[in-house]
C-alpha cells in the first residue's frame, strides 16, 4: 500500500474532554508510521495551544491548527493567517459590551477574557498547560497576533448583537456546550460555544493546502474526527471518518462510522481500512 496521509482531530477523537488519550490510540498511531502512513493533526485549537508532550510525543509530521488557519509540516510554516488589528480591537470591546467571555487564539499565545469562563473547565485548563503563554485579557495590545477566536454563550450574554457586528467580517461555527461536571452542565449557565474564523478558511483548506505542498492526490487521505467543525474535512478527503462519540451531523456525511473513543474507535477505523 502507498503512503497515506491521515488527518486527526484532537479533542472527542485522539482524546476525550478531559485529555485522556486511550491506550488503543497511542499503539494505532505507531502502528500507523510503521507501517509508512503519515499521521497529520487538524484542529480547531490554535498551534499555541497543541503544546502537551503526551500528545506531541506520538510523532505527528504535521500541524493544521485553527481550523486550517495555520500549516505546518515538519517544523516549517506553510500558510498562516491573522486577524486584522482593527478587528481584533472591535471583537474585544464587543465581548465586554455583550457579556461574551472570549479566547483570543495564536500561534503563541492565547488571550482570555477575565470574566465569564468561571464555569468552562476546558479554558480553566488553559492556563494550566501554555503557562505564561495563557495571558489574561485587559484590552487589546500590539503584539497581538491572532489566527481566529472562540467564546462561550452565557445566559445573559447579547450573542445576537455580539454576532451582527463582525459576522460579516467573519465566520461562526457553533457548538453544543460539552461538560464532564454534571452541576455546571445542568446548571444551563453556558448555552453554547463558538469559534470565528476568517471566511474562507477551513480544516479543508489546510488540508489541500498541505496536500499540494507535499504533491499527495486527495483519494490517498483519510481523517478522524468528532464534531461540526470536522464535517469540512470529513466531506473533502478520500475517506471520512466519524468517532461513535461524534455528532450526528458529522456522522450523516461521513463514509464511516467508528467506534466510541473509549470502546478503541481510533484503532478500529484505521484498523478496518487495513492502515495498520
Amino acid at each position: 500500500m502507498s503512503s497515506k496521509l491521515v488527518f486527526f482531530d484532537i479533542d472527542g477523537t485522539l482524546w476525550d474532554w478531559n485529555g485522556d488519550i486511550p491506550d488503543s490510540t497511542i499503539v494505532a498511531i505507531k502502528k500507523l508510521k510503521e507501517n509508512g502512513h503519515i499521521p497529520i493533526l487538524c484542529s480547531g485549537r490554535s498551534k499555541g495551544h497543541i503544546v502537551e508532550p503526551k500528545l506531541l510525543d506520538m510523532g505527528f509530521a504535521g500541524i493544521i491548527a485553527a481550523c486550517g488557519e495555520h500549516v505546518e509540516y515538519e517544523g516549517q510554516i506553510i500558510d498562516e493567517q491573522f486577524l486584522e488589528a482593527d478587528l481584533v480591537k472591535k471583537i474585544i470591546d464587543l465581548s465586554e459590551e455583550c457579556n461574551v467571555p472570549i479566547v483570543l487564539e495564536g500561534p503563541v499565545k492565547q488571550w482570555i477574557s477575565a470574566h465569564g469562563f468561571e464555569l468552562d473547565d476546558f479554558v480553566a485548563r488553559m492556563y494550566e498547560v501554555m503557562g505564561d503563554n495563557a495571558v489574561t485579557l485587559h484590552g487589546y495590545t500590539e503584539d497581538m497576533k491572532v489566527n481566529k477566536f472562540a467564546g462561550d454563550v452565557l445566559k445573559d450574554s447579547d450573542y445576537k448583537k455580539f454576532k451582527a457586528e463582525i459576522e460579516k467580517d467573519l465566520s461562526f461555527i457553533e457548538h453544543e456546550f460539552v461538560c464532564e461536571v454534571k452541576e455546571i452542565a445542568d446548571s444551563k449557565e453556558i448555552s453554547m460555544v463558538f469559534e470565528a474564523v476568517i471566511p474562507g478558511t477551513s480544516k479543508e483548506k489546510g488540508i489541500k493546502k498541505l496536500c499540494d505542498y507535499l504533491k499527495v492526490d486527495m483519494k490517498d487521505t483519510y481523517a478522524l474526527g468528532d464534531s461540526a467543525n470536522d464535517i469540512e474535512m470529513i466531506k473533502c478527503v478520500g475517506t471520512g471518518i466519524a468517532m461513535g462519540n461524534g455528532s450526528n451531523s458529522l456522522k450523516e456525511v461521513s463514509d464511516y462510522v467508528t467506534d466510541h473513543i473509549h470502546k478503541d474507535g481510533l484503532y478500529n477505523a484505521l484498523k478496518h481500512f487495513e492502515l495498520i
